[in-house]
């Protein structure tokens, strides 16, 4: 299985860091968060779900695989990478599904990126209620005009004490503003590097 690593072996924390459902690790926004956070002390490592791999592989896009394969497969990352202080984290709905086996795995903390409360113009297909009980430390960061799930719709969710949750300047699900906000992707990846920095060596 191929897999992208930035940051050193001896890092004192490991990342694990996982794609969402359209684009694979080597996406320009997962590279700069990889790139951004990874240092001495971090080791980021970038691995595909099954289905991610086989359209590298041939070519053919295919539609992600079926829930209890993208859980098998997290689980399966966390044995092969296993590291006394390892963090889940994930882009969309790689960060739901490492929000599902988190409390299982029990690492020192959890990492969502976007996380799809619920299909765009589709509120009442929510997907967030594992959040409200999860035990895992967490941080949950969100672009303000999130499709999936925005600044105003999260204000009615019901999120566990330990969700820490941090706002992306006028990002959308791809954490991009718009110009008029007078900010940059790439100054909006920067700063969400930074925060799962201090999140990582917080915990």
């Amino acid at each position: 299985m191929t897999i992208l690593t930035d940051g050193p072996d001896t890092a004192a924390s490991r990342v694990l860091l996982a794609h969402g459902a359209g684009a694979g690790m080597d996406h320009p926004v997962m590279q700069a968060l990889a790139t951004g956070l990874a240092c001495e002390h971090i080791q980021v490592i970038r691995f595909e779900f099954p289905y991610m791999q086989k359209t590298r592989a041939d070519g053919r896009k295919r539609p992600p695989d079926r829930e209890p394969v993208l859980l098998d497969c997290w689980r399966r990352q966390a044995a092969d990478f296993a590291h006394p202080r390892l963090f889940l984290a994930g882009k969309s709905m790689g960060g739901r599904m490492a929000s599902l086996v988190a409390d299982e795995l029990s690492p020192r903390g959890l990492m969502l990126l976007g996380f799809p409360f619920h299909p765009p113009g589709k509120p009442e297909r929510f997907r967030g209620q594992h959040l409200a009980s999860i035990a895992t430390p967490t941080l949950l960061l969100q672009g303000e005009r999130d499709s999936f799930g925005d600044r105003q719709s999260l204000a009615g969710y019901d999120l566990a004490d330990g969700v820490e949750t941090c706002w992306v300047r006028d990002g959308d699900h791809g954490f991009k503003p718009r110009k008029a906000a007078g900010i940059s992707l790439e100054q909006n990846l920067a700063r969400m590097a930074d925060t799962m920095r201090r999140f990582v060596l917080a915990h």
